[in-house]
């Protein structure tokens, strides 16, 4: 089975945009929350969560539907597929899943299993 190249893309694309925002939205938190009320660094923080926040929720959304698009076009198992719907709301978690994920539609095109049975994992450890 192969993935239409512009999904996958997409998909990368909003995974690493969702992981840099979340970061970011992190970080505002810090000066945010981490400073006293009132301080230069309090009140950019208290800007900065805004609008970082409502950016990264937004694309959140893109993201959502892109990888929900993806998953099922690479026939992913719905706990997997969960998984990498969630990653978007961990710092740094859309990073692992777009490899991972990248990883399965490799393995698709190549006409393997995303999900290894047991025999084919033992087969693989015993070569």
């Amino acid at each position: 089975m192969v993935v239409k190249p512009g999904v996958l893309t997409l998909y990368r694309i909003m995974a690493y945009v969702t992981a840099v925002l979340l970061l970011a939205l992190c970080a505002a938190m810090v000066f945010k929350y981490g400073w006293p009320e009132g301080t230069a660094a309090q009140l950019a923080g208290d800007d900065w969560v805004g609008l970082i926040g409502f950016g990264h929720g937004w694309l959140y959304m893109v993201y959502l539907l892109v990888a929900v698009i993806l998953t099922k076009e690479l026939r992913v198992p719905i706990g997997r597929m969960l998984l990498v719907l969630l990653a978007g709301t961990v710092p740094l978690g859309a990073f692992f899943a777009e490899r991972k994920v990248t990883r399965w539609a490799q393995l698709r095109q190549e006409g393997k299993p995303i999900v290894q049975t047991d025999q084919v994992a033992e087969e693989s450890r015993a070569s």
